[in-house]
């Protein structure tokens, strides 16, 4: 199974497809000669924690943290101990700010088990060198998620942070869904809107069962 019950289904026939094929030959080379993160069993994570019929929210990162020991296949959670990047450490800041909440467990597996999908548009990277793996099909791959979760009667929260996540608005076309966006999270660009933009309260209030945001 390559990814979860149901999303093993969905995607069975686009793994199939010439530019999936393309782009995991592509990556299993990467991973023979070069260091590439998230380890390869974990690229795959955003899948295994967070079921398709699961998923009441998408936040869509861009691709992995790229140095050791941070990655581990959900969009901007970090693994262990390891120091947290800045864009997570402004995504605190913000729920803190929000919320009240003054969350210091780096890794948002409890978020993903929740039924918040942590989603980046691009799945590896070569350590060191952010967005090494951009333009190889995963881009595709996970337009096609977006596509998917938009076909769901059930509504989606969809949470687009910064001008790359924010284009997929165009895949988003069924009214029942929920659109957040902001500037994204980034010391560049979190002061110009992500700060006081309050995605984890409005979150909430489309839900009957509001997220934990921290335990």
């Amino acid at each position: 199974m390559m990814f979860n019950k149901e999303w093993d289904v969905i995607l069975k026939d686009e793994v199939k497809k010439d530019y999936f094929i393309k782009l995991e030959e592509f990556v299993r080379e990467e991973y023979r000669t070069k260091t590439i993160y998230p380890e390869a069993k974990n690229v795959f994570n955003a899948f295994h924690y967070t079921d398709y019929n699961d998923v009441k929210v998408l936040i869509l990162g861009q691709d992995p943290y790229h140095e050791p020991g941070e990655a581990h296949g959900l969009a901007f959670s970090v693994q262990g101990d390891t120091r947290r990047p800045p864009s997570l450490d402004n995504i605190f800041k913000e729920l803190d700010s929000d919320l009240g909440i003054k969350r210091t467990n780096n890794n948002l597996t409890d978020w993903a088990n929740q039924g918040v999908m942590l989603l980046n548009t691009v799945l590896t990277v070569e350590r060191g060198k952010a967005f090494s793996h951009a333009n190889h099909g995963w881009e595709t791959f996970t337009d096609t998620i977006i596509s998917k979760l938009n076909e769901r009667k059930e509504p989606v929260i969809f949470v687009l942070w910064g001008s790359p996540a924010r284009s997929k608005k165009v895949l988003i076309t069924n009214p029942w869904h929920y659109i957040i966006e902001s500037p994204h999270p980034s010391p560049l660009s979190a002061s110009r809107g992500f700060f006081g933009s309050k995605p984890f309260s409005q979150i909430n209030s489309h839900l009957d069962k509001p997220i934990k945001w921290a335990w």
